[in-house]
């Protein structure tokens, strides 16, 4: 099978558990570090599956890989190769499907609920689960494309995963792995200093001792998600 590519944005926000995920069945992944100037494939058609993960930038900001990137999301739906997008990736794949981004009413970070739809899809992506907590860090939000169906919500942000046939935009973070929230605890202290009013936003030291309880549900969503995505990998 062709590998999966993951596309890094930043050094901090790499494929985290999805990469476990994905080694744990043997199945082939590509790392294309756009942090560090690795070029934008052409097309999707040497790829099974594409996977976009997060960042601290905007869509909407002026960058040169944005514009190749999209083109390659509307390139991979043409072609009907599964896409999957947290966070900064799923505004990606919102933006480029017609949707839009914009600023979230409250900025969100760290642990906080999320409450699955009543409908098929939400089953089929989620099994059993009608809520569960999951992990924030954004100040933005995305709109659902043409013929999107919702598939989670929390309190502060109405739109937080969307899934389009094989396709799979996240909002929150379920790739999150104990180093990776240690580590955004400690590059992002001082966003969250400046934000430390809010009430979508959790202390540093509220974060990490709250990793016990959450992160081991974080994983089983982020599973029953990714067991589903990888069903739909062009073979």
């Amino acid at each position: 099978m062709k590998p999966i590519a993951i596309f890094r944005h930043a050094p901090p926000e790499g494929p985290g558990y999805l990469a476990e995920f994905l080694d744990a069945r043997a199945l082939r992944w590509q790392l294309i570090r756009i942090d560090a100037g690795d070029p934008v494939p052409a097309d999707a058609s040497q790829f099974s599956g594409l996977a976009f993960m997060g960042g601290p930038m905007s869509v909407n900001d002026d960058l040169p890989w944005i514009a190749p990137v999209l083109a390659l999301i509307r390139d991979a739906v043409a072609r009907d190769i599964p896409l999957l997008g947290h966070c900064l990736g799923g505004q990606l794949i919102t933006r480029a499907l017609g949707g839009v981004v914009t600023k979230n009413a409250v900025k969100e970070i760290g642990w906080g609920e999320v409450s699955a739809d009543d409908n098929a899809a939400a089953r089929a992506w989620l099994g059993d689960i009608k809520s569960a907590t999951a992990f924030h860090w954004h100040g933005e939000t995305f709109s659902l494309p043409a013929a999107a169906v919702h598939l989670l919500s929390s309190r502060h942000c109405a739109n937080q995963a969307y899934a389009l046939g094989k396709h799979l935009a996240l909002q929150c973070h379920v790739e999150m792995t104990e180093a990776m929230i240690r580590e955004w605890c400690e590059i992002g202290a001082e966003e969250i200093s400046a934000n430390a009013g809010s009430a979508g936003v959790q202390s540093a030291a509220v974060i990490k001792s709250l990793m016990p309880q959450h992160l081991p549900q974080l994983q089983r969503i982020a599973e029953n998600l990714y067991v589903h995505w990888v069903q739909g990998l062009v073979r």
